[in-house]
């Protein structure tokens, strides 16, 4: 797969991702998917993405940087929601948030095998303590 191809392939998830198309998510994600070094699995996968829909109803990612060196994808997502209640351990209880996540994508068979990601907490507690 050329880096173009993974590319694209990369936002077709992220659309799927927005659109909470889980029906579809199949087509981009293994059916043995790791996610920061837990086998959760497509169905796994799916529910955990199911769970932070429904803890943060506004949820959109955005992508802010994409870098593809076939098999791998990294990129820099940036999201501006409201999480419900606790996030990340923070009680947050609907505040507008605005924070990255680092994130590193290895393709296999053109689909996502595993995922490293990282939040940026910092900026979170920054913002619950009143900072930006």
């Amino acid at each position: 797969m050329t880096k173009t191809e993974l590319a694209d392939l990369y936002r077709g998830y992220i659309a799927c991702l927005n659109r909470q198309d889980w029906l579809n998510l199949g087509q981009f994600v293994a059916d043995d998917a790791i996610h920061n070094g837990r086998l959760l699995g497509l169905s796994g996968y799916t529910a955990m993405l199911e769970r932070d829909f429904n803890e943060i109803p506004d949820l959109y990612f955005n992508v802010l940087l994409l870098v593809c060196d076939p098999p791998y994808v990294a990129g820099r997502l940036g999201f501006e929601c409201t999480p419900k209640g606790r996030f990340l351990g923070l009680d947050v209880n609907g505040k507008r948030l605005s924070f990255g996540e680092n994130v590193i994508y290895e393709f296999r068979g053109g689909k996502i095998s595993e995922v490293w990601s990282v939040l940026d907490k910092v900026a979170i507690e920054a913002q619950l303590a009143g900072g930006r």
